[in-house]
């Protein structure tokens, strides 16, 4: 049977499509940095990602469909955490989200066998905060104001899972968001 969603690895060919989506506005405006992204900066930063041993960035595909981009960073194998984000296609279908953030834990706790996975999210963004507490995210802290956007400042939000809580609730998730 032919695997219908992974995690690949990003590759060079990539980088147009990601590009594209990440200067949509749908996806920048949920992001640190909103402002558009020339082809030479975004090849910059990826030159800057390959050079590193603690990040890495995976394509999510569904039925050989590229539909989002899942990194993690920070990647700490001595404390055994990482942080990890992800953003989808502006087009991509309805429940997109929720696949990438059940194969993103799948990733750190099953095949890193991390300790804990911790994330950010601008405090508006409510959507992704309720679907990061749906996955068992706790919310570990507020950063007061911390993010300049536009002329104003807005808080971060610091969520957390562990291993073991990720473990207690994978097989409901299964069953909830159909994801295997």
């Amino acid at each position: 049977m032919p695997l219908v969603e992974r995690l690949r690895r990003i590759e060079v060919s990539d980088l147009a499509l990601m590009r594209r989506w990440r200067n949509s506005p749908e996806v920048a405006s949920k992001m640190y940095t909103r402002h558009e992204i020339s082809a030479e900066e975004h090849r910059d930063w990826w030159k800057r990602v390959c050079t590193r041993d603690d990040q890495t960035y995976f394509m999510y595909e569904n039925a050989g469909a590229p539909l989002g981009v899942v990194s993690f960073t920070q990647i700490d194998l001595v404390n055994s955490n990482c942080f990890w984000a992800f953003y989808a296609s502006p087009r991509a279908p309805k429940g997109t989200g929720s696949r990438m953030e059940f194969l993103a834990l799948e990733y750190v706790f099953s095949t890193l066998k991390l300790h804990k996975l911790s994330c950010e999210v601008l405090a508006f963004n409510s959507p992704v905060l309720g679907l990061h507490n749906k996955f068992g995210f706790k919310q570990e802290g507020t950063f007061r104001q911390h993010h300049k956007m536009d002329d104003a400042y807005v808080d971060i939000i610091r969520l957390g899972i562990f291993g073991d809580e990720w473990t207690e609730i994978r097989e409901k998730l299964i069953a909830k968001f159909n994801v295997t």
